[in-house]
């Protein structure tokens, strides 16, 4: 996958793949947002590139995707950095 191309749904896995390498940024920023009370809206645009007027539904389809897939880094993904 071409770096920086934000994909409308994440390519799910049970482990890291290599887009979560390759947007591990956008992740931390999507944190850094939802803890500053950031709408989706303003994600997408922000973080996303996504433009929620022109786009809403693939915005919101995008942000909700990145979200699960933070979420699941933070609650179990994270444990493949710290390996042993």
């Amino acid at each position: 996958m071409t770096e920086n191309l934000i994909a409308d749904e994440v390519p799910w896995a049970d482990t890291l793949t290599a887009y979560d390498e390759e947007h591990f940024a956008i992740y931390l920023r999507l944190i850094e947002a939802c803890a500053d009370n950031a709408s989706e809206e303003e994600m997408a645009q922000a973080i996303l590139g996504i433009d929620p007027r022109q786009e809403s539904a693939r915005a919101r389809k995008a942000v909700r995707s990145h979200l699960d897939r933070t979420h699941w880094l933070i609650s179990s993904g994270y444990k493949e950095l710290f390996p042993g």
